[in-house]
């Protein structure tokens, strides 16, 4: 059984049991929540495709922790003008436990 949800503007195939790394979430560690922004679900046979979710179906998650992800760096220079500019960046990511899928 597995599911495709959408969180912010990422979609990700989910199992139950899988830990995901989406998008900065503003809940706290331990919480729980339902998304019910399901695009896709299959258990078997019963293959669900939702236009543009599927009705009846949600799956609940549980906030893990709040972490960054790994250093993007970005360099800018110009030949022969002794300019250069380093940039680096950490996107914020919530580690989310996606704990059980649910249709009705």
């Amino acid at each position: 059984m597995y599911a495709v949800i959408q969180l912010g503007s990422f979609q990700f195939k989910v199992k139950e049991g899988d830990i995901i790394d989406a998008p900065k979430l503003d809940s706290e560690v331990g919480k729980s929540f339902d998304v019910n922004d399901v695009l896709l679900y299959a258990n078997g046979d019963d293959l669900r495709v939702g236009n543009p979710n599927v009705k009846d179906v949600k799956v609940t998650v549980t906030v893990v922790k709040q972490i960054l992800d790994t250093k993007d760096i970005s360099f800018k220079f110009k030949k022969r003008k002794d300019s250069r500019k380093t940039i680096g960046h950490r996107q914020q990511l919530t580690a989310i436990n996606i704990t059980k899928i649910e249709a009705k």
